[in-house]
């Protein structure tokens, strides 16, 4: 059963799948990527039957539109309000992977483990530039979301969105430019050598060749890294195989601190 989460940031929209039982492990923490949202990993939470998994709109997004733009450190302060003190496992995708590790690395008492599926690592020298958005930060944020999601669906699939569905989506563009301009990183945003937690860095066969190496680099340079491939996925592994993704939260599970 869903419900809404108690304590969770102003704004913030968060929901929780409730445990079996009260020692059913550690609790499951979805931080979603740019221009997506908590809705979107309900197929992977139904592969997850028994545990906590609580999921939530990131501040501009959403449900949580209205709670505006935040910046790195606003996002991390919100996930580690919702985690709370309890023994967690936080699986980020995208950005939210970034999220997550710095998430971690402030709190290792209670984030145990970390899922980071084809975090960004724009800090790399030879991370492109050429997939960038030449009009980033340019103009109006809306006509940027909706060049982001063209790409992302292509023209014909956002043509035939309902209207409200494309406004809604328009309307994150402030969202979607303050986590590009968060990820404007010269250098990694934690000390990965001393990476404090399990690090499950996972990528896909069919993903760009930059997120998989980067994901390879990312758990190659943490001492308790693990890099996973997950064949046929695209970076929208949630969304096209969301049985194998429950697999790799149930493998950060497996690893997480005691």
């Amino acid at each position: 059963m869903a419900t809404a989460a108690p304590g969770a940031p102003a704004g913030v929209h968060v929901v929780r799948q409730e445990p079996v039982a009260p020692d059913a492990g550690p609790v499951v923490v979805v931080v979603h990527g740019g221009m997506d949202r908590a809705s979107s990993f309900g197929r992977v939470v139904r592969h997850l039957p028994g545990i906590e998994v609580v999921r939530y709109d990131r501040r501009g997004y959403g449900r949580s539109v209205e709670a505006g733009p935040t910046d790195l450190d606003g996002h991390v302060a919100d996930l580690l309000a919702i985690v709370g003190d309890r023994p967690t496992v936080v699986f980020g995708h995208s950005v939210g992977g970034v999220i997550a590790l710095v998430a971690a690395e402030r709190r290792p008492d209670a984030i145990r483990a970390v899922l980071a599926y084809e975090a960004p690592t724009p800090w790399a020298p030879w991370w492109p530039s050429r997939h960038r958005d030449p009009e980033q930060g340019l103009g109006d944020p809306a006509d940027e979301a909706e060049r982001f999601m063209r790409r992302m669906v292509g023209d014909r699939i956002w043509d035939r969105l309902p209207a409200r569905t494309r406004a809604d989506r328009r309307a994150e563009g402030g969202a979607l430019r303050a986590d590009l301009a968060s990820l404007d990183l010269d250098a990694p945003p934690v000390d990965l050598p001393s990476f404090p937690v399990p690090l499950v860095s996972a990528a896909g066969t069919a993903s760009s060749w930059w997120h998989r190496r980067g994901s390879e680099e990312l758990a190659a340079a943490v001492p308790t890294g693990t890099f996973v491939s997950v064949e046929g996925a695209d970076h929208g592994v949630h969304l096209g195989q969301p049985a194998r993704t429950a697999d790799l939260v149930a493998l950060a599970r497996d690893l997480a601190r005691p």
